[in-house]
């Protein structure tokens, strides 16, 4: 096994608990009348499983190093808050397919831009024509799975 293995694996594991957080949050929405509900009740459940694993010995939450982190450091879980938020909008009225696979085409967009400039501490990964058409295979597969 490669060293690239385990992440990817992972990354699958976590696309596939993307697909069903989508909809569970979907549900408090309608049940609550509101995705930013959804999204709080969504968060705070998630607050409390990473509340156990910082109580485990997976980290120093109080590390002095978390001083020097720069600002934008700290709005991870913004984008977050707005992606499940979205979703739990969004599942309802356009399907899980289409909704995920618009982000993943947006989530790979923002990584060419990241990589290409070697932004928020990346090394400089080049934009390529590959990678350009990559990501207009998955925007055009975006709209082929909400076509179809």
């Amino acid at each position: 096994m490669n060293a690239a293995s385990l992440p990817l694996a992972l990354a699958v594991v976590a696309g596939f608990f993307m697909s069903v957080q989508a909809p569970t949050n979907a549900i408090l929405g309608k049940a609550s009348g509101s995705a930013v509900v959804a999204a709080f009740i969504s968060f705070l459940i998630g607050t409390l499983a990473l509340g156990v694993a910082v109580a485990a010995g997976s980290g120093r939450l109080l590390a002095p190093e978390l001083r020097a982190v720069p600002w934008y450091a700290w709005l991870g879980g913004l984008y977050g808050a707005f992606f499940v938020a979205m979703a739990a909008f969004g599942a309802p009225r356009i399907g899980i397919g289409p909704l995920l696979t618009a982000a993943i085409a947006g989530q790979l967009i923002g990584a060419i831009v990241l990589d290409h400039y070697g932004m928020i501490g990346l090394a400089r990964q080049p934009v390529s024509p590959e990678k350009l058409a990559g990501a207009a295979l998955v925007l055009i597969g975006a709209f082929i799975v909400r076509r179809g």
